[in-house]
């Protein structure tokens, strides 16, 4: 035979966690391989046969699910609700409105002679009729 000699339960050796989930793993493996027999298995990690089957069980369901088809990319981002989108849209608008209200009463404070006759020329705009042009001559 060729190649690699390959790997078994010994490969994990070199996975992350902890040393009794090791065990574990190592065990259930090889007891799949054949190298254990289950009540073996059972008495080595101090556990009942069903609860052997259960830890087996689960692991082989976990690996399942982690071979399936996945789509392409990134997930897509969840969608925002039209109710949700708008009062974020209100929100920020009125964060703008009381930014402005903000600038205004600082300059209405660091200038108080600016801020009156601004209103007064405000005033007078909105009051006044507009003036006609004389005809043209």
């Amino acid at each position: 035979m060729r190649g690699r000699i390959p790997v078994g339960p010994e490969v994990v050796e070199q996975l992350q966690g902890s040393e009794k989930a090791k065990e574990r793993l190592r065990v259930i493996l090889e007891t799949m391989t054949g190298d254990l027999r289950v009540q073996e298995a059972c008495a080595r990690l101090g556990i009942c046969e069903q609860r052997f089957r259960q830890l087996r069980a689960e692991l082989l369901q976990v690996a399942l699910g982690s071979l399936e088809d996945q789509p392409a990319g990134r997930p897509r981002q969840p969608q925002e609700p039209a109710e949700t989108a708008a009062l974020r849209r209100q929100l920020e608008a009125m964060q703008r409105e009381l930014r402005a209200a903000q600038v205004r009463e600082e300059i209405a404070l660091a200038l108080p002679h600016v801020a009156v006759s601004g209103a007064a020329r405000a005033v007078d705009r909105t009051s006044a009729s507009p003036k006609k042009r004389p005809p043209p001559r």
